[in-house]
């Protein structure tokens, strides 16, 4: 005679493993969703400072990390990790620089750039402007920067000449196509959870000004522009600036009236500078 409870039992085995099937594939499923959704999404509050957040800029030279400032700016590539978390550590917020409007051939990621995204050369500097227009093939190339800074743990980016347009980079690029431009930097930004500053592109501040955390300048005294800076003053947010070609004592008091952050600097940007705080 044959026992009839076993057919019952193998079937509450394979029912048992089914589930458990189950569970593995939506575990799995999960998983490679949240990889590639998720991960990139801000895991707390975006930095965004308010006026007077003291600062020191420096791209070039050996890191001077002794200044008793707010944040510091320092360049993606060049400035190794451990400097970031040292700074970090004393309670320093870390932006990290780099250019995402033009090819920069001795950097490491130079060979991502193709040839009809790279315009005209830039006057005084061993750069070439980049065709905005492009966005999607330069979205991959700024995102995998972005990426790069959130593997180092910056803080934030400070994405340069980011202009374009208002130059002769060898390409009719219009206000509309620079405008198209930075919102995606900033927006790409924010989805990593790093705080982004507009720098220069004075004549977009308006437009611009509620997409960023705060403002970047250089030399808006020589060409007495700086009060077009005011939105994001008057929006809570931080204006940094610095000035090359006059002396402190000169604009200090008119930067500071405005409730600018700025400095005296050479255009090397290395450590060496006179602050107006």
């Amino acid at each position: 005679m044959q026992d009839s409870t076993y057919p019952n039992i193998e079937k509450a085995r394979r029912f048992r493993m089914l589930l458990l099937l189950v569970f593995l594939v939506i575990l799995v499923a999960g998983g490679i969703y949240w990889y590639f959704t998720k991960r990139q999404q801000p895991t707390g509050e975006i930095w965004q400072p308010k006026p007077g957040t003291t600062w020191h800029w420096q791209l070039t030279g050996r890191i001077d990390t002794s200044l008793d400032v707010d944040m510091y700016d320092i360049d993606l590539f060049d400035t190794p990790k451990f400097i970031i978390e040292e700074l970090q550590a004393d309670g320093k917020v870390v932006i990290c620089y780099f250019s995402a409007g033009s090819f920069e051939p001795w950097r490491s990621d130079a060979r991502d750039f193709p040839d009809i995204v790279i315009a005209g050369k830039m006057q005084h500097w061993n750069e070439w402007w980049l065709d905005i227009r492009e966005i999607d093939v330069l979205r991959d190339i700024m995102t995998k920067r972005m990426d790069l800074a959130v593997e180092k743990g910056c803080d934030g980016v400070e994405p340069d000449n980011v202009d374009a347009y208002s130059n002769r980079s060898g390409r009719p690029l219009q206000a509309e196509d620079q405008l198209r431009y930075n919102k995606m930097l900033a927006q790409e930004a924010h989805k990593r959870g790093l705080s982004i500053g507009l720098k220069n592109d004075l004549e977009q501040v308006i437009e611009l000004e509620p997409y960023f955390d705060w403002a970047l300048n250089e030399e808006c005294i020589s060409y007495q522009e700086c009060e077009k800076l005011l939105p994001f003053i008057e929006a809570g947010k931080a204006v940094f600036g610095a000035i090359y070609e006059h002396r402190a004592e000169d604009f200090c008091d008119y930067t500071n009236s405005l409730g600018y952050s700025f400095w005296q600097k050479t255009y090397d940007l290395d450590a060496s500078g006179i602050s107006c705080f």
